[in-house]
């Protein structure tokens, strides 16, 4: 095993054109942790907006640094005390949000218990898509939002990372789904179980939907967080994904006996473990929207980032 790796840093904030491949030495892993060879590593909508300035930037102040949390891959070393995990073993996670991972890479250490078991028939292109979306997905409608069979549950951007995963998720609660979407991607929403597809570009939504329980927001707008309430039964729950509440729509919430959040992924191993029995179960897939090699991670971004993706981007490295 090499002491050295390839990583992709940025030494300023910009367009995908700031990445760029670096060779730097290989961590090693510290007690409870693991050393994972990556072998695809999932993109998502805060590495797009953090490398440009945005996102998390406020949290990590300025480059260089390495982004990327959602991975699988191989389990080459583990440190002291970590008993749950092998060397040779296949696992996918989550490691470390929203602190930085340097997943992607083609080494990365983190906590073993930031990690599950990939499941044989997973490839790891599927596995990298899973993590961070699904466990936003997971603690939005299982944790945050306790949705239950028979309730409505509204999901913007449904076809998304963070939506494709949501409706099936609660889908399997037993729940009635409505999801918003371009007419182009309703066949693939209807082949998730989503009861009620919405074309938001023929009338607004608020004007086809009735009254739901749960409305999960993966927009991001003010205007749009307003524009969700008035179809939230009173008592029923908003979850604002993307850039957290506007002051606007928690003072409309509490005037009109509505309730608005604000949500942040953890790692989370029960997450993980709940994602993988729906899988196994045959109830969750990821969709991946495309796969590319290591070196085009800066055409990726640009997929990512048109937001236009149908699920999931993904690097993969030999």
């Amino acid at each position: 095993m090499t002491n050295e790796m390839k990583t992709v840093t940025q030494d300023t904030f910009g367009s995908p054109e700031v990445l760029r491949i670096a060779t730097v030495a290989r961590p090693e892993p510290g007690p409870t942790e693991v050393l994972v060879r990556v072998r695809a590593a999932g993109i998502n909508p805060v590495d797009v907006k953090t490398s440009k300035g945005e996102g998390l930037a406020w949290f990590y102040g300025e480059p260089p640094y390495t982004l990327g949390w959602d991975v699988s891959g191989t389990v080459e070393a583990v440190g002291f005390g970590v008993t749950i995990l092998k060397p040779g073993d296949e696992v996918l996670g989550m490691p470390s949000f929203p602190r930085l991972a340097g997943g992607f890479a083609e080494y990365v250490t983190a906590p073993s218990r930031h990690f599950v078991r990939k499941p044989a028939g997973l490839s790891h292109a599927e596995a990298a898509g899973l993590p961070l979306a699904g466990l936003t997905a997971w603690q939005i409608i299982v944790d945050t939002a306790g949705v239950t069979a028979g309730q409505r549950v509204l999901v913007h951007a449904a076809a998304g990372g963070v939506g494709h995963l949501a409706v099936q998720i609660a889908k399997a609660r037993g729940a009635f789904v409505i999801g918003t979407a371009s007419a182009g991607k309703h066949e693939f929403l209807r082949g998730l179980g989503v009861d009620q597809v919405v074309d938001y570009t023929v009338a607004p939504f608020e004007q086809q939907v009735g009254e739901v329980d749960v409305v999960v927001d993966n927009i991001g707008d003010p205007e749009h967080q307003l524009r969700s309430l008035a179809v939230l039964r009173e008592g029923g729950l908003l979850v604002a994904v993307p850039g957290g509440v506007d002051p606007k729509a928690a003072e409309q919430a509490a005037a009109t006996g509505r309730r608005i959040t604000d949500v942040l992924v953890e790692p989370d191993q029960i997450g993980l473990l709940g994602l993988l029995e729906l899988i196994e179960a045959g109830r969750l897939r990821v969709e991946v929207a495309a796969e590319l090699p290591f070196e085009q991670v800066a055409e990726a971004f640009r997929l990512v980032g048109g937001n236009r993706t149908q699920g999931k981007v993904v690097l993969t490295l030999r």
